[in-house]
């Protein structure tokens, strides 16, 4: 059943890609969505039936390779299971929604045919997405991640004759191989110590990593605190962390069902589920783990300022999807690895509706997404206004508190909140505190705007206004009953007590730790390899100036049985249960606050917000820029690179490379053609000379060899 989960979605984009023209175009993007629907309800039938007992389902040998060898398989746990579900949900309702959205799109002629294509695009996306999730090693995770980004790059840039598609495509692509990059050296450096790239033998050899020193740059680093951090770079990039997030609103180029498909679900939740895939590497990064939290604190305040003043649609959720993202990874850095997959599953929910909804307010607004030209669209379009509820409602954490009654992000981003102040984290407590104001302020301003008030659009565009078809509909009902429940339903297993949430993830009880004797000189450099080793005792030699090895000796260790891993020390969500009542009660404050402000700017006094741009010009022009990030990514990367390449075209190429080429040519070769016509003089004691110097130059190297032999 999990090979059909894996596998179901590329079959359709092959059905798509090659066979349209045989089904046609429709009947291959009914068997794709189809194919996508069964993909999805495996999926949750085996998240339903699933025991919490990891298992690994072989598929084929793959990697054969000196030391390396590897199959191609599916690692089966808790952590798989929900991005199983979430990933082919979101996908198949994304499949249907697309039917209505993409059929009759203005950026392809009539003639042209563009909808087997997108949906192959899409089912391809999908697929890598779930061999990315279901990798049991970390090379095939690689293949994944890299199938999601070439996926992505098509997705983006699918209306290939806009410009900003292809530059925003390019961006994406550019930016996240930054992110590749420390990736990849995450990966070379634990082949380096363990000798695989298997996540089991690399979880039972991680007391071991965390003993050892790398040298990197220049100076030592804990390995494991190395690692950890070289692997959270490549989730910066798919997650779109501070300084490797410019990519992401720029994929709004793509079209609407892209933008659900890319931000909520799939790609961007990437980096996330690496991190708490990586949790028993990262419980031995501390210092990892510190850096986790505050990019993902300062990712969530900075993301939640920009969307205070945009005005596109779906750049608001855009940002706001970078704002969410900032939580999860708070939370995974406390080592809450559960409360930020909580936060995933539910976030998956309310903002795939979000961005359909938004999608159904483009195709009733003739494609128009500045919502300064919106408004009054509550009684034209009265399904999309109330899926946009609930969604705005999860989102901003609307609930009673101190109870269990609300909407997802309720209890799931309430629950990060939680985790950061019983785990001493002030600084991410209070910032997330203040995001969370402006995330209630820009959402509730994007309903205001859009549903309220008088219509700011042209009259015929207004009066034409109409209700998106049921294609369309039904994925926003099916996400809107997700969104409203998924926070009740999930609570326990995802932040309750420590059995339930041991249980649900497949945790067998206190975990057996190595006791580890760390060398104390600097100069200590890597000789070997780590072995791995569960019952005996393991002996590392390292250092070769002959400092002390270190002798590392544990019980049975359970490091990677269970879907996440949490250390001894681990109180975290313990703590987050008995904070005090002011600290549950602090995030509907400030939603409420966020509400009320945004209520008196955009309904009260609809002028207030021109004329305090008008007073705060700078703070307002620095937020509508969004901190300038896009200009300095202009100088760094797209300026640096011409410059680069003007530099090797002018210098390299043109001054070294042809340079040199010309200059034996017409240089060097003359030279010796010249010196080789007075050789040939035509006299023969010239060449009589010629031959005895040659004779005396072969019987003096015989001469030389011989004696030296």
């Amino acid at each position: 059943m999990e090979v059909l989960v894996l596998f179901s979605p590329l079959v359709g984009a092959l059905f798509c890609g090659f066979g349209w023209r045989f089904l046609g175009e429709n009947l291959a993007c009914w068997v794709a969505t189809a194919l996508l629907f069964l993909s999805a309800v495996l999926s949750w039938i085996l998240f339903l039936k699933f025991d919490g007992n990891t298992q690994n389902i072989a598929i084929l040998r793959w990697i054969e390779s000196g030391t390396l060898s590897t199959n191609w398989a599916i690692r089966f746990d808790r952590l798989t299971a929900i991005m199983f579900i979430v990933i082919t949900t979101v996908s198949s309702l994304v499949h249907l929604y697309s039917f209505g959205y993409m059929a009759h799109d203005e950026n392809f002629g009539e003639t042209e045919s563009y909808k087997p294509r997108f949906f192959a695009y899409l089912s391809f996306f999908t697929f890598t997405m779930l061999a990315l999730v279901s990798a049991n090693n970390l090379v095939q995770m690689f293949f994944g991640w890299e199938g999601v980004g070439v996926a992505s790059y098509l997705l983006i840039g699918f209306y290939f004759k806009k410009p900003s598609a292809n530059a925003a495509a390019i961006k994406a692509f550019v930016v996240n191989r930054v992110g590749d990059f420390g990736f990849l050296l995450g990966i070379f450096g634990l082949y380096l110590l363990v000798d695989s790239i298997n996540l089991n033998e690399i979880f039972q050899a991680i007391p071991e990593i965390a003993n050892t020193k790398l040298t990197f740059l220049w100076r030592e680093w804990n390995a494991a605190n190395l690692i950890a951090i070289l692997l959270f770079i490549g989730a910066m990039g798919k997650s779109a962390q501070l300084f490797l997030h410019v990519w992401l609103p720029d994929a709004m180029e793509g079209p609407t069902p892209v933008s659900a498909l890319i931000h909520a679900a799939t790609m961007v939740t990437a980096g996330v589920f690496l991190v708490c895939r990586m949790s028993p590497l990262m419980e031995y990064a501390p210092l990892a783990k510190n850096l986790i939290v505050y990019v993902g604190a300062a990712t969530a305040f900075f993301a939640a300022t920009v969307g205070l003043v945009q005005n596109d649609i779906k750049r608001v959720i855009a940002y706001s999807t970078c704002s969410q993202l900032g939580y999860m990874f708070v939370a995974a850095g406390l080592g809450a690895y559960s409360v930020a997959m909580f936060h995933l599953l539910t976030h998956a929910f309310f903002k795939a509706m979000l961005f359909l909804g938004a999608g159904s307010v483009i195709h009733a607004m003739h494609h128009e997404q500045d919502m300064r030209f919106y408004g009054g669209l509550r009684k034209k379009i009265p399904y999309t206004f109330w899926a946009m509820m609930i969604g705005t409602l999860a989102i901003t954490g609307v609930g009673i508190p101190l109870t269990h009654f609300g909407f997802a992000g309720f209890f799931s981003k309430d629950a990060i909140i939680e985790s950061a102040y019983g785990a001493g984290s002030n600084f991410s407590f209070w910032v997330l505190i203040i995001a969370a104001g402006f995330t209630s302020f820009y959402s509730w301003r994007l309903m205001f705007m859009t549903f309220f008030g008088k219509s700011r659009s042209k009259p015929e565009t207004y009066s034409h206004a109409r209700e998106s078809p049921i294609t369309m509909l039904i994925p926003l009902g099916i996400l809107a009953l997700g969104a409203t429940f998924s926070g009740i339903v999930f609570l326990g297993p995802f932040f309750g007590d420590h059995q339930k949430v041991n249980q649900f993830f497949g945790i067998s009880g206190p975990e057996s730790h190595a006791t580890l004797s760390n060398s104390t000189d600097p100069a200590t450099k890597i000789e070997g390899k780590v072995h791995n080793s569960s019952n005996e005792q393991a002996n590392y030699t390292i250092d070769s100036k002959g400092s002390k090895g270190i002798d590392v000796t544990h019980g049975q260790s359970t490091l990677g049985k269970g879907g996440l891993f949490f250390s001894n020390d681990n109180h975290v969500i313990e703590n987050a249960h008995h904070v005090p009542k002011w600290v549950k009660i602090s995030p509907f404050i400030s939603m409420i606050l966020g509400f009320s402000l945004a209520w008196v700017f955009y309904i009260r006094d609809p002028e207030l917000p021109r004329r305090l741009s008008v007073q705060q010009k700078y703070i307002y022009r620095f937020l509508l820029n969004k901190w300038y990030f896009d200009e300095l990514y202009e100088f760094v990367f797209v300026r640096g690179v011409k410059a680069l390449g003007k530099l090797l075209w002018l210098r390299g190429d043109g001054n070294m490379i042809d340079g040199t080429i010309n200059g034996i040519a017409l240089g060097i070769i003359p030279l010796f053609t010249r010196l080789a016509s007075r050789v040939q003089s035509g006299f023969i004691f010239h060449y009589a000379f010629g031959m005895i110097i040659g004779i005396l130059v072969i019987i003096s190297w015989f001469a030389i060899s011989g004696s030296s032999s």
